[in-house]
C-alpha cells in the first residue's frame, strides 16, 4: 500500500510543476548608472515575481502546471476566458528574455550573422537603432519592444501589454520593456533617453545572436 502510495504521489509530481522566479543574471547594481539597483530590485523582486506567482495560481486552477511558460502562452493566446493565464504567463516570459537582453559593458554594435541581418534588413546598423527607437515611442502605453526575426528576415515590432512575437509565430532576439515601472524611477517620462541607453550601453548582443533562427 505504501509503495501504490508512492507511485500515486510521484506521478502527480511529475504532472505538476511550478514556475520559480529566475535569477537575474547580473547583481542588482550592475547595470547602474544606467539602471539602478533601486529600479531592479523593484521590476525583477515585485513586478516580475507577482507576475510568477499568478501565473503558477492561475496554471493550477486551469490544471495548465505541466506547461511551460512558452507553451502556457501558446495554448492561452486569444482564450477570452483565459486572458488572466495568458498576461501572467507571457509576463513571466518577457521579463526574464529581458533581463538577458542586457548585461554590464553592453551596447556597440553587434557582429556576424546577426550585423549582417540587421544591415540586410534595416539597411545599417544606425537605421536599426532609429527603428527600434521610433517603435519604442510608438508603442502608446505599456509594453515591448521586439528585434524579431522571421525566416531570414529581421523586424521591429511593438507589443502592448504582455503581448509576445512567439504567438504570432516570430521569433525573439531582444527586447526593451517600455512599461514606465522599468524607467520610470531612473528616467521619469523620458522614455526615448531609456531606450537610447538600452541600445548603447546595456544590450547583450551575444545573447541577441545566440537566439537567431
Amino acid at each position: 500500500m505504501r509503495w501504490m502510495t508512492f507511485f500515486i504521489m510521484a506521478g502527480l509530481a511529475s504532472a505538476w510543476s511550478q514556475e520559480n522566479l529566475p535569477a537575474l543574471p547580473y547583481a542588482e547594481n550592475a547595470l547602474e548608472p544606467y539602471i539602478s539597483a533601486k529600479t531592479l530590485s523593484f521590476h525583477h523582486g515585485k513586478h516580475h515575481k507577482a507576475y510568477v506567482d499568478k501565473y503558477n495560481e492561475l496554471a493550477a486552477k486551469a490544471g495548465m502546471s505541466s506547461l511551460t511558460l512558452e507553451q502556457a502562452m501558446r495554448k492561452t493566446a486569444g482564450v477570452a476566458d483565459q486572458a488572466g493565464l495568458f498576461n501572467n504567463a507571457a509576463q513571466s516570459w518577457n521579463h526574464d528574455f529581458f533581463w538577458k537582453c542586457m548585461k554590464p559593458a553592453g551596447g556597440g554594435v553587434p557582429s556576424g550573422r546577426l550585423l549582417d541581418l540587421i544591415n540586410e534588413s534595416f539597411g545599417g546598423f544606425e537605421k536599426f537603432k532609429q527603428v527600434f527607437v521610433d517603435a519604442g515611442l510608438g508603442q502608446f502605453g505599456s509594453g515591448w519592444v521586439w528585434l524579431v526575426a522571421e525566416d531570414q528576415e529581421l523586424k521591429v515590432v511593438k507589443t502592448a501589454n504582455a503581448d509576445n512575437p512567439l504567438v504570432r509565430n516570430l521569433r525573439p532576439l531582444l527586447v526593451c520593456d517600455v512599461w514606465e515601472h522599468a524607467y520610470y524611477l531612473d528616467y521619469q517620462n523620458r522614455r526615448k533617453d531609456f531606450l537610447t541607453v538600452f541600445l548603447e550601453n546595456l544590450v547583450n548582443w551575444e545573447f541577441a545572436a545566440s537566439q537567431l533562427p
